[in-house]
Formats: structure tokens, sequence, C-alpha cells
């Protein structure tokens, strides 16, 4: 029984990890986007 708590533990961590990890990447997307925008309004 405690093995599987580990596992689950693990698992549950793992998946949490993974999730944040697309998060950031698609924060960064986003912060590029807006960075790219605020220099074609300033080149204007």
């Amino acid at each position: 029984m405690n093995r599987l708590i580990k596992h689950l533990l693990f698992i549950t961590l793992l998946t949490t990890i993974l999730s944040g990890c697309n998060t950031t990447r698609g924060f960064g997307e986003d912060l590029k986007h807006l960075g790219g925008s605020i220099e074609r309004a300033a080149n204007k």
C-alpha cells in the first residue's frame, strides 16, 4: 500500500511539472508577440 501511494504521488508530481512547462512556454510566446506588437506600434 505504501508503494502504491508513492507511485501515485510521483505520477501526480510529474504530470504537474510537465503541464507547468507547457504553460510557461505559452506565456513566453505571448510575451514575445506582445513585444513585437509594441515594436511595430513604436515604428509607426
